[in-house]
């Protein structure tokens, strides 16, 4: 398992408030950083206009992407960075979550996330944006 991620949330230490880990170890290696993903398209064109769910899928749809690209999956995957367009959101995040991690990282651990209410991203139609750190699959 050394060449695996491991996630852990040590004794001493509060329970995650979320789907998460507060530790990812990672063995020595090369890194792979995957720019924020907003919901567009393989066109540019956004996908689910004022539909915080829709937005989310796709964000995780081209992050898959990103990751298969390089030979990675989202089991590679040590770091999450979540911004949201509004505190309103966190909710049905968690929701979203709720339902995709169990299909995405098994029954495991889940990735650190970092997670940051903004006052705007790129473009005002955005929801949410995620960026994530990953290992290179040896």
């Amino acid at each position: 398992m050394a060449d695996k991620v491991q996630f852990l949330n040590p004794a001493g230490v509060s329970a995650p408030l979320g789907m998460y880990s507060h530790i990812a170890r990672v063995p020595a290696g090369e890194l792979i950083f995957l720019a924020g993903q907003v919901a567009v398209d393989s066109k540019g064109k956004l996908v689910g206009a004022g539909n915080f769910e829709a937005q989310f899928h796709q964000v995780f749809e081209n992050l898959g992407l990103l990751l298969q690209s390089v030979g990675a999956g989202f089991k590679d995957v040590v770091k999450f960075t979540t911004y949201l367009l509004d505190a309103e959101y966190i909710e049905p995040l968690m929701h979203v979550r709720a339902e995709l991690w169990p299909r995405v990282f098994g029954a495991g651990g889940y990735p650190p996330n970092t997670l940051i209410v903004v006052e705007r991203l790129v473009r005002e139609e955005f929801l949410l944006e995620i960026e994530a750190v990953a290992r290179a699959p040896s």
